[in-house]
């Protein structure tokens, strides 16, 4: 009775698989300030077919530590049996023989069985099943974490894409305005050829650059609808001007982040369920004891089944003690000892790659800054290079294609403040999903 009510209370306890909403980390996305970049989150949520599979796995392993706990409690079988036996006259006992003759035989029997879990093999087993639920949680969680940065990257190089080609259109037009004048040189004398072909070929090479971008933006539009499990819908996305920048993240981390990534909590699972396995092989070596009893009827004619003669009960101790197995046992001991120390390799190596990780997304973070500082300060420097060309062409001390030929420069180190500016937002994603999708700007509640 104590088994069953635990059993229930195993049954009503057991939460459900976890929420990949909890994994998502809405509230680091939060601070992209992007409600478009959100929205496509929840039905990145909703619709990929990656997070489905993640959480139907872990329902598939609730049921396995469900099916081993019920190794702990006791079993009932019923099975009946009716038959017609046919007996030759080879019986005899003593002068007296058994004449030939048949009968029929009917058994009711309720089989009931538990095995006295004395050594806590049964209970160390079903904690080793939990251990690997945990596994599998981390793993939906690592699938949500890279799932969520992958989209997000991709998202802001659609953005950045959007952007690049309209500055590219932009320049392609300038540059048309800059060969139509540089011909008109050219047809009074004023310019030699190699002047002008150097400006149409400057032009196919915007051109092909232009499309290269365009190829960029259907690409990146194409993945993103395999993870919203969609054909044909459009993907929502903000303006550029709308990205902020993400330049007040923390210069360090202290190694502790490491203990929240996914695949170091696997491999901490992993190592405690090895370790139990360890444990269940010792007791493999034990006597085991198994109580088994039958209740029923069993009679030769159906009018007296239900009779008081026709019940029977049985009850015993079954003591099962393997006295030679080939060395079976022993070599499994083994392999799970050998398994402990792979697994206590795989554990260490996973906290120095969590290291590496952090370190090269900080490194990239800050590297990403710093460029865009540096492409901000020429940016400025050529915006006064590109309105001192104006006024000059205003008081009649620049021509019309010295003008021209400033707005190309500026529109092209416009360019690369965009690359600059989305690099350093895909870094900052980057770090978080090294980080182990930890909100970067709450790192001192973890």
């Amino acid at each position: 009775m104590k088994k069953l009510l635990i059993f229930l209370l195993f049954i009503l306890s057991s939460p459900a698989f976890a929420s990949t909403q909890e994994y998502m980390n809405f509230a680091w996305w939060e601070h992209f300030g992007d409600e478009k970049l959100v929205e496509n989150l929840h039905e990145l949520y909703d619709k990929n077919y990656d997070l489905k599979n993640a959480e139907l796995k872990i329902k598939e392993n609730e049921q396995i530590v469900r099916m081993q706990f019920a190794n702990e409690l006791p079993g009932v079988v019923f099975s009946g049996d009716l038959s017609r036996d046919f007996r030759a006259p080879r019986q005899q006992f003593g002068a007296m023989r058994i004449p030939n003759y048949s009968q029929y035989n009917y058994r009711l029997p309720i089989t009931a069985g538990y095995e006295i879990d004395i050594w806590g093999r049964n209970r160390l087993m079903t904690k080793s099943k939990k251990q690997q639920l945990e596994i599998v949680k981390q793993a939906e969680r690592a699938t949500c974490i890279s799932l969520s940065s992958d989209f997000a990257v991709d998202y802001y190089n659609l953005i950045k894409a959007d952007k690049l080609i309209e500055i590219q259109e932009e320049l392609i037009k300038t540059q048309e305005e800059i060969l139509a004048k540089v011909t008109d040189k050219y047809q009074i004398g004023l310019c030699s050829i190699t002047e002008l072909l150097m400006q149409e070929k400057f032009l196919t090479s915007l051109k092909e650059e232009y499309n290269l971008h365009l190829q960029t933006r259907d690409v990146l539009v194409n993945s993103m609808r395999v993870y919203l499990a969609g054909a044909n819908n459009e993907i929502l996305r903000s303006d550029y001007e709308k990205v902020p920048l993400l330049n007040n993240l923390l210069s360090d981390y202290s190694t502790d982040i490491i203990t929240n990534r996914p695949d170091y909590l696997q491999e901490e699972a992993n190592l405690k369920r090895i370790g139990l396995d360890v444990r269940v092989a010792k007791r493999e070596f034990l006597p085991t004891f198994t109580i088994v009893g039958q209740i029923g009827l069993n009679a030769y004619h159906l009018g007296s089944l239900f009779s008081s003669p026709s019940q029977f009960f049985s009850a015993g101790i079954l003591p099962t003690w393997d006295l030679f197995s080939g060395g079976r046992k022993k070599a499994f001991l083994k392999i799970k000892k050998y398994q402990y120390e792979q697994a206590l390799n795989d554990y260490q190596k996973t906290f120095l790659v969590g290291i590496k990780d952090v370190n090269s997304g900080l490194v990239d973070y800050k590297t990403a800054v710093k460029n865009y500082e540096e492409a901000q300060k020429r940016m400025d420097v050529e915006s006064k290079i590109y309105n001192l060309a104006q006024y000059k062409n205003k008081i009649g001390a620049a021509s019309e294609l010295d003008v021209l030929f400033a707005k190309e420069i500026h529109l092209m180190t416009e360019k690369e403040i965009v690359s600059n500016k989305i690099n350093t937002t895909v870094a900052a994603i980057g770090l978080y999903k090294a980080a182990g999708g930890v909100d970067l700007y709450n790192v001192q509640n973890l």
